[in-house]
């Protein structure tokens, strides 16, 4: 099996919006595509920015007008994943109807969205809200068992909102991946295990999951429990995509990473594209993320200094990433 794979980026290396609407903005888009290309990236994840309130047709068309403008400047090979998370508002493990229903239409209007981009992947936290952690009435933080158990009841709300999302998805082409993200970020879910569990009430295999090294190493089961989840989600028909991310968020090619007990078992069944991830310090992450590290300078926003650019990161990290690749090649030629 051929390690050879096409590597994306994800554009939280310079944004948390890629402002459809703005004529500036677009000439950046293209101007960083343009560059990163020059790497070796072949395509890119496009953070989806929530809108309130949701107008539907809009957010659709601003999406398939910057396509189109990408299209004109010569970008039409470039491939398209986005990045969308379910927020407080468009929850659909609510327990109201009403804003399970706001959740669906508005998860829908993220696919057609991705659609509109000519992706065919749509992942991130689509279950529980991000970094919406639960608390009591007296607005006192849950967590442990009393939190575990009321995430039971919330992924049940949610089950039957992303079947029929997930059949909404297959319409379009597009499958949904969802991401198990770290308890550092998110109440849940934060491993692989409780993910799968999840997808036990979700019928539509067009939903399924994002695999990111970063979660996986905090709060992963360990080298050989991932081998064996791995290998059930590819038999289910569910891995749909695979992250590359640091432990930190940050800079891949200097990362204390698992790299071949994180991607051989990946490459044995999967033969999809390979994201890196990278948060950078932009103000949308220095809060959340508590990022102390040193924002990467980005060309044509910020002036030039003596720390490395967020495109000169990009590079070691396509680098680092395609170096580690070959390596998985070599074992799999040594054990036979």
């Amino acid at each position: 099996m051929s390690n050879t794979r096409d590597i994306y980026l994800s554009f939280f290396m310079f944004t948390t919006d890629m402002q459809p609407d703005d004529s500036k903005y677009r000439e950046i888009v293209v101007k960083h595509i343009k560059e990163l290309q020059s790497f070796g990236y072949k395509g890119f994840e496009f953070p989806i920015a929530p809108t309130f309130p949701l107008d539907y047709e809009k957010d659709v068309k601003s999406y398939s007008n910057l396509r189109d403008y990408l299209d004109k400047q010569g970008l039409s090979d470039v491939a398209i994943a986005t990045n969308v998370m379910a927020t407080r508002t468009y929850d659909p493990s609510s327990a109201y109807r009403q804003q399970q229903q706001e959740a669906l239409e508005y998860l829908k209007s993220r696919v057609d969205i991705t659609h509109a981009l000519r992706g065919e992947i749509m992942m991130g936290p689509i279950v529980i809200p991000y970094g919406d952690f639960p608390t009591t009435d007296f607005n006192e933080p849950i967590w442990s068992d009393e939190l575990q158990d009321k995430l039971v009841k919330r992924y049940k709300n949610a089950q039957p909102i992303l079947n029929q999302l997930g059949e909404y998805a297959e319409t379009r082409n597009v499958k949904l991946a969802i991401e198990p993200i770290t308890h550092w970020e998110t109440p849940g879910p934060n491993k692989l295990s409780q993910l799968i569990d999840f997808l036990k009430g979700v019928k539509s295999k067009q939903v399924g999951v994002v695999i990111d090294s970063a979660h996986e190493t905090l709060d992963g089961d360990g080298p050989e429990m991932f081998k064996q989840h791995v290998a059930y989600l590819a038999k289910e028909g569910r891995l749909h995509y695979i992250q590359v991310s640091s432990p930190d968020r940050g800079a891949v090619d200097t990362s204390w990473m698992p790299w071949q007990s994180f991607l051989e078992p990946v490459l044995q069944v999967y033969q999809g594209p390979i994201a890196v991830e990278i948060f950078n310090a932009i103000p949308a992450f220095l809060d959340g993320l508590r990022l102390t590290r040193r924002k990467f300078w980005i060309p044509g926003e910020d002036e030039e200094n003596s720390y490395p650019s967020a495109y000169d990161i990009a590079q070691k990290a396509i680098q680092a990433t395609q170096r580690e690749l070959k390596k998985v090649k070599i074992l799999e030629i040594s054990n036979c």
